[in-house]
């Protein structure tokens, strides 16, 4: 592979994807994409039931199965929690507590040839969870505080508050959620009324570690991200070791049975890959899965998920950087969409246009189970300076629903890439949830809801008790697209296998 020439590698790596109408092979399956078929959108500016911005929201979401329903008249309708991360911070961190936001929603499919209104997906707000009490804030993780009963050591900010950058969400029949988390990069599991009732540190080898002022190696889990109207410290940078700087556990799902939970790395960590050269270098991420069934959570699998490939717009020589992953869905114990997207590149960024936004299907059956090894001790490594070790199987990979497919996205009046406007998607899409169709005509047909991560950007926001406007002079809705695909392999929580 060393020896072809990169651009064959990327026709190789992005081939394959089903555009509407198309399907793909995997695993022995077919999964097909059926199309874009409704739009919802949530304005910038909307307020949640504390006073502040509702935004950001995209970054993790849970559909509440039990409460999906399809009435006769050819709508549907359910309840939608939805997780926004760290607050505003495209100009510093903020002291945003932590929250799960609930919203009824309704769904009236759209199957015609297009139509201006992005309106089949209403999402209406009813009312918010704070995370412990309110006792969480998005501020940077500056210090630690000390492992303490059941709880590990955990991140806190200037404010002494547990300091959570949340990314995805599993909610539960009992109203708890689990939770990842960037600054940990931690798991945390909260009670139906925001409680904390656990926390899950990963091994050891994806804890960030910095030099202190004695030149000790210690864990450090700041992002580099201070507040607002404080300078960043060039000096800090990326850890020696562990999580990159905002590249956490952004993937969260656990198995139908409810048993397992998994958890994925947004990229590779840093001794898995070359540190003057992270874009190219940092596609080995990990995927974690701990038992649940047996009291306390206890690792038992890890494996590497190599992430797709693209070419880098900005020259015309081969160069091929790698596509982060923002959410993992389960589709079963074994198989699991991914969604990978390029950075930079969308609305209210100065590069208005996407290369890779992918909603991808991944299965663990044939891949190295490398947990509780050298792999997961301090500085253990899979892949050095990005290369992944020989003796590792990764987990098979399959691009499978194109985001960026112009004719679908034309169908609702949205584009990528010029013109720079409300209707050119925005950079970060991060969060996934299934509902069933329930046409007995296509028993394993679905609705695929696809959210984006807004960022909070508005210019009549309110947070941590302070009126902002964002410095890019943009608003920016939350949006939420909703495709018809077939999964012939998903099993929904609380089913068997098949």
């Amino acid at each position: 592979m060393r020896h072809i020439a990169a651009s064959s590698i990327l026709a190789v790596l992005c081939a394959g994807a089903a555009n509407a109408g198309g399907s793909v092979d995997f695993s022995g399956a077919t999964y097909v994409n059926k199309g874009l078929v409704g739009v919802g959108r949530v304005p910038s500016n909307a307020l949640d039931k504390y006073s502040e911005t509702l935004g950001g929201f995209g970054s993790g979401m849970a559909l509440d199965l039990p409460s999906w329903k399809k009435d006769r008249r050819g709508f549907y309708s359910g309840q939608l929690y939805m997780l926004p991360d760290r607050g505003w911070n495209t100009q510093g961190t903020t002291d945003f507590r932590g929250r799960l936001q609930h919203f009824e929603i309704r769904l009236t499919p759209f199957y015609g040839a297009a139509t201006a209104s992005q309106n089949q997906l209403s999402l209406n707000y009813r009312s918010s969870t704070l995370f412990r009490g309110g006792l969480t804030t998005g501020f940077d993780a500056i210090g630690v505080k000390p492992a303490a009963g059941h709880f590990p050591d955990l991140p806190v900010g200037q404010n002494g508050k547990l300091a959570i950058d949340a990314e995805a969400v599993v909610r539960l029949n009992d109203g708890s959620s689990w939770i990842s988390d960037e600054y940990g990069a931690y798991v945390y599991h909260f009670g139906a009324n925001g409680r904390l009732i656990d926390a899950l540190r990963p091994p050891e080898a994806f804890i960030p570690k910095r030099k202190n002022a004695a030149g000790e190696i210690v864990e450090n889990f700041s992002a580099n991200s201070p507040p607002v109207g404080v300078t960043y410290n060039p000096s800090l940078g990326n850890p020696l070791m562990g999580r990159q700087n905002n590249q956490g556990f952004e993937g969260l799902a656990m198995s139908p049975d409810r048993k397992t939970l998994f958890v994925l790395l947004q990229s590779a960590l840093i001794q898995d890959l070359d540190p003057s050269k992270i874009s190219t270098t940092r596609r080995n991420t990990r995927l974690l899965a701990y038992d649940l069934s047996r009291g306390a959570p206890k690792l038992k699998a890890e494996y590497v998920v190599q992430l797709p490939l693209y070419q880098d717009q900005t020259t015309a020589n081969p160069k091929l950087l790698t596509a982060a992953q923002s959410e993992l869905f389960a589709l079963n114990d074994h198989q699991f969409l991914v969604l990978a997207r390029d950075s930079g590149g969308g609305f209210a960024v100065s590069n208005p246009g996407s290369v890779y936004r992918s909603v991808d299907l991944i299965d663990i059956s044939g891949a190295t189970n490398i947990a509780g090894g050298q792999y997961d001790a301090a500085g253990g490594s899979i892949a050095p300076l990005g290369v992944l070790s020989g003796a590792i199987t990764p987990v098979a990979y399959q691009k499978f629903l194109d985001i960026n497919e112009a004719a679908e996205l034309a169908k609702f009046n949205l584009h990528n890439g010029l013109p720079n406007d409300g209707n050119d998607l925005y950079e970060k899409w991060e969060s996934i949830a299934v509902a069933p169709v329930g046409d007995a005509a296509a028993p394993n047909d679905y609705f695929l809801f696809v959210g984006s991560d807004n960022d909070f950007i508005t210019q009549n926001g309110r947070m941590a008790g302070v009126a902002y406007q964002d410095a890019s002079g943009f608003n920016v809705d939350t949006l939420v697209l909703v495709y018809r695909v077939t999964l012939p392999t998903y099993v929904a929580p609380g089913r068997p296998r098949r």
